[in-house]
């Protein structure tokens, strides 16, 4: 069993420690960057869908390292910590290293599958030269802060050329372990102040996120993202407690 209480600020293990430094000082150096040579690190690091003339194949790892503003790496990072190093004193650092970027590649798979659903039912809607038109004009347009006047167009642009950056599909993953090593585990909700079970609080994030992908189309949350997280850490957990007579 794991003694909640020994994972303070001073005892935080490795591998959340060495998370949360990498994505601060990230954070830190896009802002240097970004205000004295003007390159946008974001831009750089973030994922781009795979047919985007800025997509590179290390973005799928990156991404998950670049936050938009404080208040998002913030969150981000609290959740890290707080569930993070839960897990990581029960599993080890190993595993958890491993659970992170599974969750965080699930993350990106998910996101990246529901955008080449989106493009591909645009081009059933658009004629070939304007689809040929946003793939080679739609970056510069981006570039001027323009986009296209046509919906169709302009939605696949924006498809196509903004990164997506965070760890919160896998912050979303860590929160599923959590639930599901303590389901019943109180937490204080901050908003309202009020008790309720890890489980109860991981169903009602995983039901308000589908909501949300599917009623809110176009946000610019990666729901589906969230989504992936969650789905890719039961996967793993359950293949893990499958092959093992003893999971801790």
């Amino acid at each position: 069993m794991y003694n909640f209480g020994s994972s303070g600020i001073k005892n935080i293990p490795p591998v959340v420690k060495n998370l949360i430094l990498l994505n601060v000082v990230l954070l830190l150096v896009d802002f240097v960057v970004g205000s004295t040579v003007r390159v946008n690190l974001s831009q750089v690091l973030g994922m781009y869908y795979f047919e985007s003339e800025s997509f590179r194949p290390y973005q799928f790892i990156t991404h998950m390292f670049m936050h938009g503003s404080i208040t998002h790496l913030f969150f981000n990072m609290f959740a890290l910590w707080m569930f993070g190093r839960v897990l990581e004193g029960v599993w080890g650092s190993k595993r958890f290293f491993i659970y992170y970027f599974v969750t965080g590649l699930g993350a990106a798979a998910l996101h990246t599958f529901v955008h080449w659903i989106e493009i591909s039912s645009l081009r059933t809607q658009m004629t070939p030269e304007q689809i040929q038109f946003v793939y080679q004009e739609g970056a510069r347009a981006f570039e001027q802060g323009k986009n296209f006047i046509n919906p169709l167009a302009g939605k696949m642009n924006i498809i196509l050329n903004t990164p997506t950056v965070g760890a919160s599909g896998a912050v979303f993953g860590v929160l599923l372990g959590f639930g599901m090593l303590f389901p019943n585990t109180r937490l204080m909700l901050l908003f309202p102040p009020i008790p309720i079970k890890a489980k109860y609080l991981v169903i009602g994030y995983g039901v308000l996120e589908i909501y949300l992908a599917f009623s809110q189309p176009g946000s610019n949350i990666a729901h589906f993202a969230h989504i992936g997280g969650m789905l890719f850490g039961f996967i793993l957990i359950k293949y893990w407690q499958k092959n093992r007579k003893t999971f801790y």
